[in-house]
């Protein structure tokens, strides 16, 4: 089973520019990879760039994009933390650092801020 996930990047305006991520969303793998491999804005943006995804890192080290029909999304802030999206993880790197809510997309309580290991 898959821990769904969503990658984003706050841009100047305070709008989310996004990819979505399926496996291993979690922040122990997921959060962690983001903090070690994609520590920059501009690595960071190049992820996104490519569009959703199925992970960010396979065995040769390189994402496994789905494709162009896939691209990055755009959205506010709070659209970006609706519930509505699936995800069970939303990431977002800003101020130069990676950080991570949980959803709790089956109950009525708002995105947690979670700590990335």
């Amino acid at each position: 089973m898959s821990t769904r996930a969503r990658i984003g990047l706050e841009l100047s305006d305070g709008s989310i520019l996004s990819a979505y991520h399926h496996w291993d969303g979690y922040p122990e793998w997921l959060g962690r990879n983001l903090k070690i491999h994609f520590n920059s804005r501009n690595k960071a943006s190049e992820l996104i760039d490519g569009g959703d995804m199925s992970t960010c890192l396979n065995d040769n080290f390189e994402a496994e994009y789905y494709g162009t029909a896939c691209p990055p999304r755009l959205m506010s802030f709070y659209e970006y933390l609706d519930k509505l999206n699936n995800e069970e993880y939303a990431y977002i790197f800003r101020n130069n650092e990676w950080v991570c809510y949980k959803m709790h997309e089956f109950d009525d309580v708002q995105p947690e801020l979670v700590p990335i290991p």
